[in-house]
């Protein structure tokens, strides 16, 4: 399929018809990039994207604890530390 560029202010667009950018899964962010000489648009990555599952492969939060709690203050804690 040719498209032409458009301009856009000072840049050059194209126009991604429909059938497309459903086949492709794109959203409302696109990762852009160079391969070989071609322009390749991909999904765009949401932030974060994975980070469930592997908080679940850590296993459950049962015997955390928060290791500041247990750290006993230092000299400069005592005399120099300013809020």
């Amino acid at each position: 399929m040719k498209t032409e560029l458009v301009r856009i202010g000072n840049s050059r667009g194209i126009r991604i018809p429909k059938p497309l950018i459903e086949q492709c899964g794109l959203e409302r962010t696109v990762e852009l990039s160079v391969e070989n000489d071609r322009l390749v648009v991909s999904p765009g990555r949401q932030l974060r994207q994975g980070w469930a599952g592997e908080f679940e492969k850590a296993g459950p939060a049962g015997n955390d604890e928060l290791l500041l709690e247990s750290m006993r203050a230092s000299e400069f804690d005592r005399k120099e530390w300013k809020w």
